[in-house]
């Protein structure tokens, strides 16, 4: 699941402006469609610009979004008579028309996130790997430890884990977990996450079982050691990151 800022005019909800939106499990919050908007904006994975109805400013507002040194990825969105007259200057890294459906909208946020990351990670050499508490992930390697010992776990498994781990202390759901780790066309059912998470947890071993916390009724979290819960409200607080 993936933060979302649309900017939009229009006084309807954001499944008005893009109704694949509304199918999809990501946060979406939206603002004016004004560059005074982005001064406050909270963080997110990407930008939704709706050209709907003033494709003019719209431009102005992909290309104002650039000067502003971001690299968050922008989406267009715009109406079939739009998409005739985008141009690749406009500042924008993609676009999607309106009426689209929601398996192309996933494809595209997927997309325009995944090649922001694979930008950061070839700036970052450190950037693929994840660390909680004693867990190690290697994203580049598909290789897991927890405190120095190799985790022999399948790929599904690694997802899983490393899902979790990326985000400490969060609940989710698992029809979350099954769209985020088995993705938006899987069709099985929600015991499969519960097959998985066991497996995990023996993987884990005894010791460590319990970094895999199930919240009764909702679904499962990544368990922090208090001590190091400690340090990432800690550096919450203070904007640190628990690696700095």
């Amino acid at each position: 699941m993936s933060t979302l800022l649309l900017l939009t005019s229009a006084l309807q909800p954001s499944a008005e402006v893009l109704p694949g939106l509304s199918l999809l499990g990501h946060q979406v919050k939206i603002l004016p469609s004004e560059g005074s908007a982005l001064l406050e904006a909270p963080d997110s994975d990407l930008l939704l610009v709706d050209g709907r109805q003033d494709l003019a400013h719209a431009r102005d507002l992909c290309r104002l979004i650039r000067t502003t040194g971001t690299d968050v990825p922008v989406l267009l969105v715009v109406t079939e008579g739009g998409l005739a007259v985008v141009n690749h200057d406009w500042g924008m890294d993609d676009v999607v028309l309106h009426t689209c459906g929601p398996a192309e909208l996933e494809a595209r946020i997927k997309l325009a996130i995944g090649r922001l990351n694979a930008r950061r990670e070839a700036a970052d050499p450190d950037a693929h790997v994840i660390r909680s508490g004693e867990v190690v992930v290697d994203d580049a390697t598909y290789t897991a430890k927890i405190g120095g010992r190799s985790l022999d776990l399948t790929f599904k498994e690694f997802e899983l884990l490393k899902f979790l781990a990326q985000h400490p202390g969060r609940v989710f759901s698992r029809q979350q977990l099954l769209q985020e780790v088995w993705g938006y066309d899987y069709f099985g059912g929600t015991r499969t996450v519960d097959v998985h998470v066991r497996r995990l947890r023996a993987k884990l071993g005894p010791e460590n079982e319990t970094l895999i916390g199930t919240v009764r009724n909702v679904g499962y979290r990544f368990v922090l050691p208090t001590k190091e819960k400690g340090a990432v409200e800690a550096d919450a607080r203070t904007g640190r990151s628990v690696d700095a």
